[in-house]
């Protein structure tokens, strides 16, 4: 995993679970790459025998340019996460975000066959996920940033089931999932929406994770929401699915998750 900063990345625990799990012999470590290094880095980590990795911010976006073959996902991205070698040699790179975020929907019991969606947040998270939602059956997807061209600009890529708007312009129909893709809970807030929005809403999540429900959840939960939950789920499902691209076996999510929930709690 390159990274910068790296050191709270729990994706060395999550790995090297999945490779116990499924009896695969695999080292995996977390690698802080200079902010203006990580090719460097990369392909040092190659010269010493590395076959693929994982790559976090703020690298996803040199990793895209540095791969020689981009999947779908990785397009729609725009953006890497995932680094492998083909059996021709070349570096190909993938986006498992998205897959992952779906993946964790449906662990939770959503039904995205024709779904309508209020996605929070023009970012790079909101761009890698819009892609798989779409496949996986999404009608409608609405999405809403503060910055309305932001989220234009990102719509546009896509068919007519994605909508743009600003935060005051979200169509009032119900959004049985919402799902805030912002990092305004690294800053104790949340995005600034009409609670109508959530009335309708029975599954509120949020990427970001922690031992205590992130602010949007807390105000979800507040609001009547039924089900809530954050990206831990995700983290561990997008992990699993750049496992599958290395090996082609696909680990068991449910122990892993458990476990990093629990070392959370403790915390």
């Amino acid at each position: 995993m390159f990274g910068h900063p790296i050191n709270h990345s729990k994706s060395p625990v999550i790995h090297r679970q999945f490779a116990a799990q499924l009896s695969e012999q695999l080292q995996y470590d977390a690698i802080l790459a200079p902010l203006d290094g990580f090719a460097d880095s990369w392909q040092q980590f190659v010269a010493a025998g590395g076959k693929g990795g994982n790559v976090t911010v703020p690298f996803k976006q040199q990793a895209y340019q540095l791969a020689e073959q981009l999947s779908e996902r990785a397009k729609q991205a725009g953006a890497v996460n995932t680094l492998y070698f083909n059996s021709a040699g070349q570096l190909c790179g993938d986006n498992t975000d998205g897959i992952g975020l779906v993946a964790d929907l449906q662990r939770l019991g959503v039904n995205l066959q024709g779904a309508t969606v209020l996605l929070l947040g023009a970012g790079g998270a909101c761009r890698g996920a819009i892609g798989p939602l779409l496949d996986a059956g999404v009608a409608t997807l609405v999405l809403a940033n503060r910055t309305v061209s932001k989220a234009e600009a990102i719509a546009i890529n896509f068919d007519h089931r994605v909508s743009a708007c600003g935060y005051g312009d979200i169509p009032s129909q119900p959004y049985p999932l919402v799902i805030n893709a912002t990092s305004s809970g690294l800053s104790g807030e949340r995005p600034d929406i009409s609670a109508g929005h959530l009335q309708h809403c029975q599954l509120a999540y949020d990427m970001l994770y922690g031992a205590k429900p992130t602010p949007f959840l807390h105000w979800a939960q507040q609001q009547g929401v039924a089900q809530q939950a954050d990206g831990l789920g995700m983290l561990v499902a997008q992990a699993a699915e750049a496992f599958y691209l290395w090996r082609g076996k696909r680990p068991d999510v449910t122990p892993v998750l458990a476990l990093l929930q629990q070392q959370l709690q403790a915390v």
